[in-house]
């Protein structure tokens, strides 16, 4: 029962997430007193989050990950090759803002570590070489970030880029969380009550991204409810990198000769991005860069609509099914 319980939340989760956004709206657009009550909440909640998402990651089984060097070749060089090259086209059609900017830049050049395990799983593909993949992808785009950051935007980077407010955010909201997931996974080997923990936080990765999104959009959408056309600049942008990037990922499949279910991962770790890990790095930004953080999280709510129809074109199109080849001896004795 339990483990019906838990994949109908899996399941769903895209239409549970829906309810969460549109609770957001409705109290941030009715309620905007509640914006200072929800803002102290975003830390805690992202990093109780990200501490049940890191639990999902088999740490004893990276070395794994690591013996697949083609799948890994393949998934660094999609995230920090091809889909760098495509941001910077892509970002050319957008209001050369700063601010507009630099959201668009830190979400789309950062690899998901989180729900992409799962949507990969709901479209078949091979969910354990991508979960054993993340950690390396994780402290790929932590030290990428800065540099195609620089890169793109030169200057202007020295103008918002703070070391204290980052570093602080990556302590408290990665790296604590994915420690003390390590830890549980290594008591949990040795522990009964260690490992009944473990079980019960498998429930909440799907719930809290709702109560995340819920208080990150409740508490931002007063702050940039003025500001919504230059934020809505930006959805074109994401469209097309969600119909691009499958594409790119089932190319270089095809050009590493993986089998249905490595294309499939790779193609969803092309696509999918780090939005929610990113947030805290969006919100400690200085004054001035208020719409960032509505940047990064309006990528979120394209890519979850999006994620709805790729968990289906992608088993059924894109990565399909190879037929069932007959051998020719048993064809002619079954005519």
């Amino acid at each position: 029962m339990t483990l019906i319980s838990k994949k109908w939340i899996q399941h769903n989760q895209v239409a549970i997430y829906a309810v969460a956004v549109l609770l957001a709206i409705g109290v941030g657009l009715g309620t905007p007193s509640a914006s200072p009550v929800l803002e102290p909440l975003i830390n805690p909640v992202l990093a109780v989050l990200l501490y049940v998402t890191f639990l999902e990651i088999p740490f004893a089984r990276i070395r794994r990950a690591f013996r697949n060097g083609r799948f890994m070749a393949a998934a660094l060089g999609m995230n920090f090759v091809v889909v760098p090259i495509v941001v910077f086209g892509l970002t050319r059609f957008l209001p050369q803002e700063p601010v507009i900017l630099v959201g668009a830049f830190m979400v789309l050049l950062t690899p998901c570590i989180d729900y992409v395990i799962t949507f990969t799983e709901l479209a078949g593909g091979d969910s354990e070489q991508i979960t054993a993949a993340t950690p390396a992808l994780m402290l790929v785009q932590l030290l990428l970030l800065p540099l195609y950051l620089w890169l793109f935007m030169g200057q202007q980077v020295a103008e918002f880029i703070e070391a204290g407010p980052f570093v602080e955010a990556f302590v408290v909201i990665i790296a604590l969380p994915l420690t003390f997931a390590w830890a549980t996974q290594h008591v949990a080997e040795r522990s009964s009550r260690a490992a009944r923990w473990q079980g019960a936080m498998g429930w909440l990765p799907v719930p809290m991204m709702g109560v995340t999104l819920f208080v990150v959009i409740a508490s931002q959408l007063p702050r940039v409810q003025d500001s919504i056309g230059q934020i809505v600049a930006v959805v074109p942008i994401y469209v097309t990198f969600l119909v691009v990037m499958p594409l790119l990922g089932r190319l270089a499949a095809g050009l590493f000769r993986m089998d249905v279910g490595e294309s499939r991962a790779l193609v969803f770790t092309s696509v999918t991005r780090n939005s929610l890990v990113i947030l805290p790095l969006a919100l400690a930004l200085p004054a001035g860069y208020e719409l960032a953080p509505a940047v990064v999280v309006t990528q979120t709510l394209v890519e979850l609509t999006g994620m709805v129809v790729l968990t289906r074109v992608v088993p059924d199109r894109l990565v399909p099914e190879p037929p069932d080849v007959v051998p020719f001896w048993d064809a002619i004795r079954n005519d």
